[in-house]
């Protein structure tokens, strides 16, 4: 009745030590303990899982459906599913989330805004009375 959703696998590891540069897109799931100087986009973002590990480094924007931060971004955060941030996690840019898990000790730097909010509010009209 319940099921909880199924995580995709991660099948792909950046190692600590090591320095990637430009765009990485990835699909199913993905943690890094290096460096990425570049955007991380997941292909299919409702699908996707991106770990970015205590001793991670981002500088670019950052695009998943679950992420899960405990290292340092330095760009916009999206998750379009759920943000995790564990106690190291440093982010510095605005923040966009469906759903947030916000641990103590995790700093944030930047605008924190729920993906519903930029939903275009219903055109409300109200009924203006005729009577003078």
């Amino acid at each position: 009745m319940f099921a909880k959703k199924k995580q995709p696998p991660i099948r792909t590891l950046i190692g600590e030590g090591t320095v990637i540069r430009g765009e990485l897109q990835f699909s199913d799931g993905l943690r890094i303990d290096g460096e990425v100087q570049g955007d991380v986009i997941a292909s299919e973002v409702d699908t996707s899982i991106l770990v970015i590990s205590e001793k991670a480094r981002v500088v670019g924007r950052v695009k998943a459906g679950h992420v899960i931060i405990n290292g340092h971004v330095t760009g916009p955060v999206q998750a379009d599913a759920l943000l995790e941030l564990q106690p190291k996690a440093v982010i510095v840019g605005d923040v966009k989330y469906e759903a947030l898990e916000m641990h103590q000790g995790a700093t944030i730097e930047g605008e924190l805004r729920p993906l519903k909010a930029e939903e275009k509010p219903a055109m409300i009209k109200l009924a203006a009375s005729n009577a003078q």
